[in-house]
């Protein structure tokens, strides 16, 4: 289909959800071939903060009533990943992260529209910008979604993090009675264990996730 901007015209694979805005940066920035397909955390951090948005703009009575539940749902879907392929763009980009804010506020206006029966591209009637996008800037919506990307990812990190304590913990009782020379300036040192060698990896890490458990309250200053 032939989708129409501020800058002309430009051609979008027909059954595309997102749109000009997207298929434009494609086109601009094919510079690491990785694209933030492969940050779904990222995608679905977005897609919160855009159905966050169109419920406060609901209540303050600056949407339209009639794209407020396909627009919801769709951000549903798009925070559970049923969409991913669909975010294309690379994950380096000039802009701030316009490109990626687009290419999310597309997908949504494109499932909004499909939702309601309508073509895709029809943005007369779901608008990725005026209605999708209303009342947000790429500036508040890529930061706050980072931190709230990060902030789902620091939970895995914790929980992975204590999952490796705990093994080293049981290898450092296991090899506790394994005796070893230390090492100091490249040279052979005082006896030790290789049991309290791992024991003092297990203790390291161990404070590490006791920062990584207070960090948290950081990412969701925005």
């Amino acid at each position: 289909r032939i989708e129409r901007d501020s800058l002309g015209t430009y051609p979008v694979p027909q059954q595309a959800l997102y749109g000009i805005h997207t298929a434009r940066a494609v086109t601009n920035f094919p510079i690491s071939g990785t694209t933030i397909a492969a940050f779904p955390e990222l995608i679905a951090a977005l897609a919160r903060i855009k159905k966050a948005a169109c419920h406060v703009n609901a209540e303050q009575g600056a949407l339209p009533t009639h794209v407020i539940s396909p627009i919801m749902k769709a951000c549903d879907e798009v925070s559970s990943g049923q969409w991913n392929d669909q975010f294309v763009v690379d994950i380096f980009q000039g802009g701030a992260g316009t490109s990626t804010n687009m290419n999310v506020n597309e997908v949504i206006a494109n499932r909004a529209l499909m939702l309601l029966g309508k073509q895709l591209g029809d943005y007369r009637t779901v608008d990725p910008i005026g209605h999708v996008n209303r009342c947000q800037s790429t500036n508040d919506c890529y930061a706050s979604a980072l931190r709230l990307a990060i902030y789902d990812l620091n939970g895995q990190l914790i929980n992975a993090l204590a999952r490796l304590v705990d093994a080293l913990d049981d290898k450092a009782a296991a090899f506790a009675m394994i005796e070893k020379l230390g090492r100091t300036q490249l040279q052979d040192a005082v006896p030790m264990t290789l049991g309290v060698e791992i024991g003092a990896f297990a203790a390291t890490l161990r404070k590490d996730l006791d920062r990584l458990r207070h960090i948290p309250e950081m990412f969701l200053e925005i």
